[in-house]
């Protein structure tokens, strides 16, 4: 089997998988951080194969949706990446991109590093923020049903974890705890690049929320 036939059953696969997925993890989602992963790729010196089984694979089976068991995405990512009969190689530096690549509240440290680790952090930290960012936070948080926004309640951009994970907090609270953020975390200058244009966006978004809310018409 060619690897661009692993590919093409790997985007199978992941469309079907998430097909009643929650709308900012669904497939339009990874098909958008493997459109973000490939644009990084044309930029840096990279295995392309393996960014993008790993862009396609990042969010197979997402924490948050299955009890915040961590293992289930690589667990999943392994076993259909076996079923293509991926080199062993190539299946460990995928699931330890899996592993590696979510936020998790700024407190996902660990000792695996690579470049195509930096390429598929980057590209679903980009999705993360801008127009699609913003739609994705406040999809999430009707999906969650917290509150749009509170004034008394403030963003704790210190959380650890284990607080974040479990947050329930205004959606507009998670620009600070979250998305605000995430320009200075980008690894490639291309990354860091989109994502000053994205973030000033954000910063106009929330200015002009805050004046609508406090009735400035």
């Amino acid at each position: 089997m060619t690897q661009d036939q692993i590919i093409s059953n790997t985007k199978s696969f992941v469309q079907e998988t998430l097909v009643n997925a929650e709308g900012g993890h669904d497939w339009f989602h990874i098909l958008r951080v493997y459109n973000n992963a490939k644009h990084i790729l044309s930029k840096e010196n990279a295995d392309a194969y393996v960014v993008e089984l790993a862009s396609l694979l990042h969010d197979i089976a997402d924490s948050k949706f299955h009890k915040g068991d961590e293992d289930i995405g690589p667990r999943t990512a392994k076993s259909f990446l076996r079923t293509q009969s991926v080199d062993p190689e190539v299946i460990e530096h995928v699931v330890n991109i899996i592993k590696n690549v979510s936020y998790k509240g700024g407190h996902n440290l660990s000792d695996f590093h690579s470049i195509e680790l930096d390429i598929v952090q980057d590209a679903d930290r980009l999705d993360a923020i801008g127009a699609i960012g913003i739609a994705r936070t406040f999809n999430f948080g009707g999906f969650k049903n917290n509150p749009l926004y509170d004034p008394e309640i403030p963003a704790n951009p210190n959380q650890s974890k284990e607080e974040y994970k479990k947050s329930r907090s205004p959606t507009i609270n998670h620009f600070y705890e979250k998305l605000l953020l995430l320009k200075d975390k980008m690894n490639t200058k291309t990354a860091r690049e989109i994502a000053a244009q994205r973030h000033e966006f954000m910063l106009n978004y929330l200015d002009q929320f805050y004046k609508e809310w406090d009735g400035q018409l």
